[in-house]
C-alpha cells in the first residue's frame, strides 16, 4: 500500500515538474509587438527588447537565433522580446527610429537603453542584455 502510494505521488511529482518547465519555456517565447503589452511592461519596469524583423531578413534569423539561445540559457531573466513586423507595423519601425530590418531596441522600464542595427555577434547582443539586467537590476 506505501509503495502504491509513494507511486502515486512520483508520477504527480514528475507530472507537476513537466507542466512547469512546459511552462517557463512557453513564457520566455518572444511575443508579436503591441502598444498595450509594450506599456505594461514599461509600466513594470521590466527589461524589453524590441526586435524589428522580417522574415525574410537572414540577419534577423541570425539575430533570433542568439535571442532564442539567450533565453532559452536564462529562464530566469526579467527580458521580455517584443517583435515588430518590418513589412505590416510601419507606424512601430518609424516609432523605434528603425533605419531597416535587423534594428534591436532595449528597454529598461521606460528608457531606451541600447540601439543596434543589424549586430549578429552573439557576444555584443548577449552583453547589452546581461550590462543592463545588472545595471538596472534581475
Amino acid at each position: 500500500m506505501k509503495v502504491a502510494n509513494l507511486n502515486k505521488f512520483f508520477k504527480t511529482l514528475l507530472l507537476l515538474a513537466g507542466w512547469l518547465i512546459s511552462f517557463s519555456v512557453f513564457a520566455l517565447e518572444s511575443e508579436p509587438f503591441s502598444e498595450a503589452r509594450f506599456k505594461e511592461l514599461q509600466a513594470k519596469d521590466q527589461l524589453i527588447l524590441v526586435d524589428v524583423s522580417a522574415t525574410w531578413c537572414p540577419t534577423c534569423k541570425k539575430q533570433k537565433a542568439i535571442l532564442s539561445d539567450y533565453q532559452r540559457e536564462n529562464p530566469g531573466s526579467r527580458l521580455h522580446i517584443l517583435n515588430v513586423d518590418f513589412d505590416n507595423q510601419k507606424e512601430w519601425v518609424i516609432f523605434f527610429k528603425a533605419p531597416r530590418q535587423s534594428t534591436l531596441v532595449l528597454y529598461s522600464g521606460n528608457e531606451q537603453v541600447w540601439f543596434s542595427v543589424a549586430e549578429t555577434r552573439e557576444e555584443v547582443i548577449v552583453d547589452a542584455i546581461e550590462a543592463n539586467i545588472r545595471k538596472h537590476g534581475s
